[in-house]
């Protein structure tokens, strides 16, 4: 990847790491596929808007792959995140985010051509499966309790996105612009994620909530999702599926650090091992580490 796209995925890993911290601080006085639905439904509405001054000109938009992108990139996993985030604390749910790329190694070896699995990249989904293992805990798979509950509910939601990320790839030879993708695919989430919030969670006789939850919900609407998809879509088109998804190996650090200050949140010992098994995963799968090794030897 050139200096430019990872420049674009470190930026990612911020705003995506950011997503937690304003995830969390907004489930303190709202429920779950409400947050969904304004995350959604805020970012379209300004990708529209921003779409409409630039006077972009659109072409004949493919609603029914931005149907199915909204529901593997935005309804399905955004339900499961901020269901599971209830229970777990936020840099947990971002560790466990860490995943996607694991889950995206099968789904592009088996979907596409030019992604397949070589040995690094065996290697990595295998030490990286043992880091899931580790950071759910053994002794927790044997006893599935709520929390566990919210760890796979976010493992699931990462299957979602190794889905999408996939199936996104499309755009970009349909000659779809990223700002214009984005619009798109939020659009259509929140057309899924609406009906969810207003027959499960009867939106409208929930109290108004504090300023401090409206700066949450703005910025998970706007930095984590508007301005995190059109880099998404971006990166996509310049460096492929599984160079993107690694992005999500770099967003716990943000996610941790923010919880830590602003939540008082406490991770433990096995959620550190399990990480540790995870960037090992990912390293193996970039494979020009062991690869330099390998030649220099």
């Amino acid at each position: 990847m050139s200096a430019r796209v990872w420049a674009m995925l470190l930026a990612l890993s911020v705003l995506w790491g950011g997503s937690f911290f304003f995830s969390k601080a907004a489930l303190a006085e709202l429920p779950p596929f409400t947050i969904a639905v304004l995350r959604v439904a805020i970012a379209a509405a300004a990708l529209g808007s921003a779409l409409a001054i630039t006077r972009t000109i659109l072409p004949a938009l493919p609603w029914r792959a931005f149907l199915v992108m909204g529901l593997l990139n935005g309804a399905i996993p955004f339900a499961l995140i901020f269901w599971g985030l209830q229970h777990i604390p936020s840099g947990l749910g971002a560790i466990l985010n860490a995943t996607t790329p694991l889950f995206t190694l099968l789904v592009a070896h088996f979907a596409t051509d030019d992604e397949k699995i070589g040995r690094w990249k065996l290697a990595g989904l295998a030490a990286g499966l043992a880091g899931v293992v580790v950071l759910v805990g053994h002794e927790k798979l044997g006893a599935l309790g709520v929390s566990v509950l919210g760890q796979l509910a976010c493992i699931a939601a990462c299957v979602s996105y190794a889905f999408a990320g996939v199936y996104g790839r499309r755009f970009a030879r349909m000659g779809i612009a990223p700002p214009v993708a984005a619009a798109g695919q939020l659009v259509a989430a929140t057309v899924w994620l609406l009906p969810l919030a207003l027959i499960t969670e009867t939106p409208w006789r929930l109290e108004m909530p504090s300023p401090a939850t409206w700066m949450a919900i703005l910025g998970l609407a706007l930095l984590s999702t508007a301005l995190a998809y059109v880099l998404y879509f971006r990166i996509l088109a310049a460096a492929g599926v599984t160079n993107l998804l690694l992005v999500t190996f770099l967003i716990p650090a943000s996610a941790i650090a923010l919880g830590a200050v602003f939540l008082g949140e406490r991770l433990e010992a096995h959620h550190f091992g399990g990480l540790a098994l995870i960037g090992l995963g990912l390293a193996l799968v970039d494979g020009r580490l062991f690869a330099r090794r390998a030649a220099t030897g």
